[in-house]
């Protein structure tokens, strides 16, 4: 699995990046949200956090680059816990709201804000509402945060860690047992120390 791409880019273009990394070009798709926050222009360097996604049905290897782990989570939730929903509707909702917005609507159940979005129809948004609160409990921790009762780290921690396959419950132990001892920790290092305590 590649978990992160740092190189020139040798070609970009608002959907997708060309970065060479030692000599190899990588064809990296990426939201309009990551091409907007990497100013991303030919010969500068960038660090992109991926994900490759291989489709089961055809064996076509495809590389997704963000620029925060932030979008790389809502992607990853989108395609792994959203029935029907694969990695182009999941860049849509990305290329068509800001993070923070899209947690906003499915915190507040705003199905007819999400229909907006190019590519999603009012099905899939109110499905995409339904599978994240119910099967992930997604929106319960990000009101925690609006509500000031959790910390956005250790919301962002937490989500990585479901976005990964991890239980809730289980991720928000985990977390809790590195806040004990690294009150002060930063996302990565929660997640880092999750994973040991979880292993």
């Amino acid at each position: 699995m590649i978990a992160r791409l740092r190189g020139k880019v040798l070609e970009a273009y608002p959907n997708r990046l060309v970065v060479d990394t030692g000599g190899v070009g990588y064809e990296v798709h990426v939201p309009l949200s990551t091409f907007d926050k990497l100013h991303a222009a030919e010969g500068m360097t960038v660090e992109l956090r991926t994900h490759l996604n291989v489709s089961p049905r055809d064996m076509v290897h495809t590389l997704y680059g963000f620029a925060t782990e932030e979008e790389r989570d809502i992607f990853l939730l989108l395609i792994d816990r959203v029935s029907g929903v694969g990695p182009s509707v999941a860049l849509a909702v990305l290329n068509g709201m800001p993070p923070a917005r899209f947690k906003a609507c499915v915190a507040n159940g705003d199905a007819a804000e999400l229909s907006r979005i190019k590519g999603l129809g009012k099905k899939t948004a109110e499905r995409i509402i339904l599978e994240l609160k119910d099967k992930v409990g997604v929106a319960d921790t990000w009101q925690e945060v609006a509500s000031g009762q959790m910390a956005p780290a250790t919301a962002d921690a937490e989500l990585a860690l479901m976005a990964l396959g991890y239980k809730q419950v289980d991720a928000r132990k985990a977390i809790r047992k590195v806040i004990d001892t690294q009150p002060e920790a930063s996302v990565e290092e929660l997640v880092r120390g999750a994973l040991r305590s979880m292993q």
